[in-house]
């Protein structure tokens, strides 16, 4: 492995981390090096099957259970990754929820619940863990966002508002750390291959219309988002701050 890939002594906390695009992180920070706080709500099985991962690659793994919807998470988090790790070199805000619906028919719940998972959970636990991060000169802070920043899904209007609003802070903050030796960066996926979105790609009408939105004409796999974010994650990376990387096949191309 490149030596600037190399996160040997590093400790990263990946929020939503039981399955899909966290677990996937979660697994490459393993696999450079990296000791991995796996932060889950509901699917502790997911979770452990994470953590076993990130074991049987050598590193440590520390399981949170942690609903960032309940404002006492984000602090529960940071208590546990204190007392497992002893502190946070890499912060992977993941965690997410959305909610398809025309803009007519959003209720406050619905709003209330994206703007605290797909925001203000990262605001919090940066604001939580940066500090420290910035005294030792040396972090990484990276928000997982949407293709929808670029081209937002009519029926998801909160959502690509929010994650949206999620990179605007990112650029803010960029700026303010980067003379501190701490990056912060925001992956925006595409289309890629879940559990969340096996259900609808398997109606072949509907497939058909997301492969005519991607240049690349397939589907992205969350190993593509985790190559990425080692990037960002790392040494190799650090030169890279305050931008959002499109991994989507080209689909948020004009």
């Amino acid at each position: 492995m490149n030596p600037s890939f190399d996160l040997s002594g590093k400790r990263a906390l990946v929020t939503g981390s039981s399955r899909g695009i966290g677990a996937a992180i979660a697994k490459a920070l393993a696999s450079a090096g990296a000791d991995v706080a796996i932060n889950y709500a509901g699917s502790a099985e997911g979770a452990e099957a994470t953590a076993s991962a990130v074991r049987e690659l050598g590193r440590r793994a520390l399981v949170v259970q942690a609903d960032l919807l309940d404002p006492q998470a984000p602090r529960r988090v940071f208590d546990a990754v204190a007392e497992g790790f002893g502190g946070l070199d890499i912060l992977v805000s993941n965690v997410a929820v959305q909610f398809a619906e025309p803009w007519t028919e959003v209720s406050r719940e619905h709003f209330d619940q994206q703007a605290i998972i797909n925001w203000r959970s990262a605001f919090e636990l940066i604001q939580l863990f940066a500090p420290a991060m910035l005294e030792r000169g040396w972090g990484r802070i990276l928000t997982i966002g949407s293709v929808q920043e670029a081209k937002p899904n009519p029926a998801m209007v909160v959502y690509a508002g929010l994650k949206s609003a999620q990179t605007t802070m990112v650029r803010n903050l960029a700026r303010q750390f980067a003379s501190r030796g701490v990056t912060v960066n925001n992956l925006a996926p595409g289309v890629i291959r879940t559990g969340r979105s096996e259900a609808r790609l398997a109606d072949p009408a509907y497939r058909e219309t997301v492969m005519g939105w991607i240049p690349a004409r397939f589907l992205g796999e969350p190993e593509d988002c985790a190559g990425a974010a080692l990037l960002l994650c790392s040494d190799a990376g650090r030169y890279i701050t305050g931008q959002s990387l499109y991994v989507d096949g080209g689909m948020s191309l004009p």
